[in-house]
């Protein structure tokens, strides 16, 4: 008996961290979605639930940067994901007029949470 209970603490603590990290991936997503919207209603497009469709974004995040919208392939693709995302990014944050440097922020662990943010709620 002593071990059915021991599983079941086991289990109970890995549904707990499953739930944690899917809520976790929900809200990271949201405010990603969010300050995308934002981002692309302060340059002017208006097509803002693009912001919140996976894979959609995506492209909706190249077309407000000014980049082609067939770049969303290539951010698909292992490793040519991080320089097109970077490319990506700095393209949005020279449309916020900061400077482009601000968009390799995005990959630093901790700082890249707060590059979007600072892209679409600054002045």
């Amino acid at each position: 008996m002593g071990e059915t209970g021991s599983d079941a603490v086991a289990t109970g603590i890995g549904l707990g961290m499953m739930m944690f990290q899917f809520l976790m991936i929900a809200v990271v997503y949201v405010y990603y979605s969010f300050c995308l919207m934002t981002i692309a209603r302060k340059t002017g497009f208006t097509d803002d639930w693009m912001a919140w469709v996976p894979i959609v974004n995506i492209y909706y995040a190249c077309i407000v940067a000014g980049k082609p919208g067939w770049w969303t392939i290539l951010c698909l693709i292992p490793c040519v994901n991080i320089v097109v995302g970077i490319l990506v990014w700095m393209a949005l944050a020279e449309k916020r007029n900061k400077p482009s440097w601000w968009g390799i922020l995005i990959i630093v662990p901790c700082v890249g949470i707060i590059v979007p943010g600072y892209l679409a709620f600054s002045d």
